[in-house]
């Protein structure tokens, strides 16, 4: 454009930073003819992101949850009941790992990362057995809640009949329940019997194919009953069977439950110890876990059904927690559990097929 006179054309540049473009126009002079063109070299497209502020915020939450399930931090009641939600707080923490990448921020993205495996590694075993069937003297173990006695005994009878259990553990258990279940014919099947009825959620009760000896210096029941007894099962070890019920963490109830379950026997070496029940906790509870680290393992946490939610049901929302529990020796083998649900009820039974060691 040198031959061209400066009066007749005026360069403009505008530089869109923006865009990363720059655009030269070429405006004609007043009374001239239009000559001119537009220059535009492409820039590098703007990659989206998210604010790095938004992304902290999302990650925040779910790793304070992470190291208070991790380190068992859970002291009140609030806590102590929303730490059962745990699987469902695993889940969702894949949600942050996304937006952490989206910033595109290296810190971010590694606490979401480490938050997510926490919670991860602290859930997800659950989901998968852990070891093969082993061999040994069959003990087959029911346990139900029946909510104030207000389970039907014949959907009872007809769990009892398909699945063959040689003890059964139950819990709220009222005077009108075992009338119901005498009528029903319950102890036809399982004779032998200790019984602690009340008419409140505190009754319970152990029904069992094989004799039944009371013990009631086994531990310090703190809550409901908690029947235990000593059984006799052919070919196996002696084995001491504890019907579980702690009071429920609400309010200031959840120091009597952490004291119920500290308080539960530990795993003892002439003896095999098996443990069922509503423990009204789940394996993210600290207390929990601390009794299950003195010798025993959780049957359907072994079975691979660890995270097959009991409570609640027969209700408009579906089961969300575990809370019902057969707990055993660690000496003692896991074939396979199911869990049941029952009409009247708001807790599914527990069956756990197991398998004692030899004497």
């Amino acid at each position: 454009m040198s031959h061209l006179s400066p009066d007749i054309f005026i360069l403009v540049e505008l530089y869109e930073a923006d865009r990363g473009t720059v655009s030269m126009d070429v405006v004609a002079d007043r009374g001239t003819d239009d000559i001119g063109g537009t220059v535009v070299s492409p820039g590098r497209r703007r990659r989206w992101r998210i604010p790095t502020t938004l992304a902290w915020a999302a990650v925040t939450p779910f790793a304070a949850w992470a190291v208070a399930r991790v380190a068992g931090l859970e002291r009140d009641a609030l806590t102590t009941q929303l730490m059962t939600g745990t699987p469902y707080v695993a889940a969702a923490s894949l949600v942050p790992v996304l937006l952490a990448v989206l910033a595109r921020n290296r810190a971010v993205t590694a606490v979401a990362l480490v938050t997510t495996t926490a919670l991860g590694f602290s859930v997800l075993p659950r989901a998968f057995r852990s070891g093969d069937p082993v061999a040994g003297t069959p003990l087959r173990v029911l346990t139900l809640n029946t909510l104030f006695g207000h389970a039907e005994p014949e959907a009872v009878m007809a769990l009892v009949r398909r699945l063959n259990p040689d003890v059964f553990s139950t819990q709220e258990l009222t005077p009108g329940m075992v009338e119901k279940f005498q009528a029903a014919g319950l102890e036809k099947i399982m004779p032998y019997q200790v019984l602690e009825p009340e008419w409140s959620a505190g009754g319970s009760g152990l029904y069992s194919r094989y004799p039944l000896t009371a013990r009631k210096d086994l531990f310090e029941a703190i809550g409901h009953n908690m029947p235990a007894a000593l059984m006799t099962v052919p070919g196996a070890m002696p084995v001491e069977i504890v019907d579980v019920h702690p009071f429920p963490p609400l309010g200031r109830q959840v120091y009597d439950w952490t004291a119920a379950l500290d308080a539960l026997p530990s795993a003892a070496p002439g003896t095999i110890r098996i443990l069922a029940g509503d423990f009204n906790a789940s394996l993210d509870h600290a207390a929990m876990r601390r009794f299950l680290s003195r010798g025993y393992l959780d049957a359907a946490d072994s079975a691979g059904e660890g995270l097959t939610p009991t409570w609640p049901v027969n209700k408009r929302v579906p089961a969300l927690i575990t809370i019902d529990h057969v707990v055993a020796d660690q000496r003692v083998g896991v074939n396979a559990v199911s869990v049941h649900t029952v009409p009247g009820t708001d807790h599914r039974a527990v069956f756990a097929d197991l398998r004692l060691p030899p004497p």
